[in-house]
């Protein structure tokens, strides 16, 4: 893994072949890391080779396997040490536990259904984006399809990715103007946001993707893919203002988001990077204070946060994209 700096004065494999119909899969074993970091003071540069323990202490594994042709792009992670993760090519989720890397299915997919982006809520309900004008919800102790709401037609939509705020989760949609809000629980009436003020939406490419609150609590950020933009979103009237970028020209590839604080990341997929940015206190500017790279990343697409660690999936979007085509999930410190 490497992270680099901008300025001196910077603010803070093996996978197995796996049938996805529905029988439940073997458990995966993976090897831990071991080394120490190193670091070239010449350069900023910081290279580290191991990831220390999780919150159970000791090493625990800093890559898994995932099934063979599983097509993963959302990864969720909730109070717990388990990631979930989604399937395009038929919307299975995948639950790993981090600290062995050994996973199976937990809910088996099926024809015509697609998982992206994921967010797990403290009631243990797990919110998929379904990409085909879909939302659903999963009960992430058995994996049990909860409830489904169609939240546009099917054609002319991406229900990409989708973040917790508030009494709603928040899905973006990369072909349309605006956000939809689900009530989070079993019941309740979606909401339409249509996106207003500076967005401007782009034909036949994908426009907003990743999705996370404010620090305060107050708004949503969206990360608009094509050309690289990050917009605060009034969650009462859907006014987007774009977000001032400092020591950055754009984010283009921007994919996934995750927010710690006034720490933003932005995974850009396929520039296989994170963006570390530091928002200003009403979330109107972001500036740059480093980057992450690691030599595992290929094409990580979302990211979820665990101890001291952030956790990404592979999608691997440069690659055939088959049934025999391998995928991994990676973890890198933060």
């Amino acid at each position: 893994m490497t992270r680099s700096h901008p300025h001196p004065h910077s603010l803070p494999h093996p996978s197995r072949r796996a049938l996805l119909g529905g029988a439940a899969l073997t458990a995966f074993a993976v090897a831990t890391g071991a080394g120490a970091g190193t670091a070239n003071a010449a350069t900023g540069t910081k290279t580290a080779t191991t990831i220390g323990g999780g919150a159970g202490g000791g090493t625990w594994p800093t890559e898994f396997p995932l099934p063979n042709g599983f097509l993963p792009e959302g990864i969720a992670i909730g109070r717990k040490p388990y990631a979930y993760m989604g399937s395009r090519a038929n919307g299975a989720i995948y639950r790993t536990d981090l600290r062995t890397g050994e996973g199976g299915i937990l809910f088996a997919g099926g024809t015509g259904l697609i998982a992206v982006g994921l967010k797990l809520d403290h009631d243990g309900l797990l919110y998929v984006a379904g990409n085909t004008g879909v939302a659903r919800t999963h009960d992430s102790r058995t994996g049990e399809l909860v409830a489904t709401h169609q939240l546009t037609e099917p054609t002319g939509h991406f229900i990409n990715d989708v973040t917790l705020l508030g009494d709603r989760a928040w899905f973006t949609d990369s072909r349309a103007a605006a956000l939809y809000g689900v009530p989070r629980g079993r019941t309740g009436t979606v909401k339409t946001l249509p996106l207003t003020g500076d967005w401007v939406q782009l034909p036949d490419v994908n426009n907003a993707n990743g999705i996370v609150g404010t620090p305060d609590g107050r708004a949503l950020i969206v990360v608009k893919s094509t050309p690289g933009e990050l917009y605060n979103v009034n969650l009462r009237t859907g006014h987007a203002t774009k977000i001032t970028l400092v020591g950055a020209a754009n984010v283009v590839n921007g994919d996934g988001l995750y927010r710690i604080g006034r720490t933003l990341y932005v995974v850009q997929n396929r520039l296989n990077l994170i963006s570390v940015f530091h928002l200003d206190s009403k979330a109107t500017t972001a500036t740059l204070t480093g980057t992450i790279t690691d030599p595992r990343f290929d094409v990580p697409t979302t990211a979820a946060h665990f101890g001291n660690r952030l956790y990404l999936v592979n999608a691997r979007f440069t690659s055939p994209q088959t049934p025999e085509t391998t995928f991994t999930g990676v973890a890198v410190p933060i």
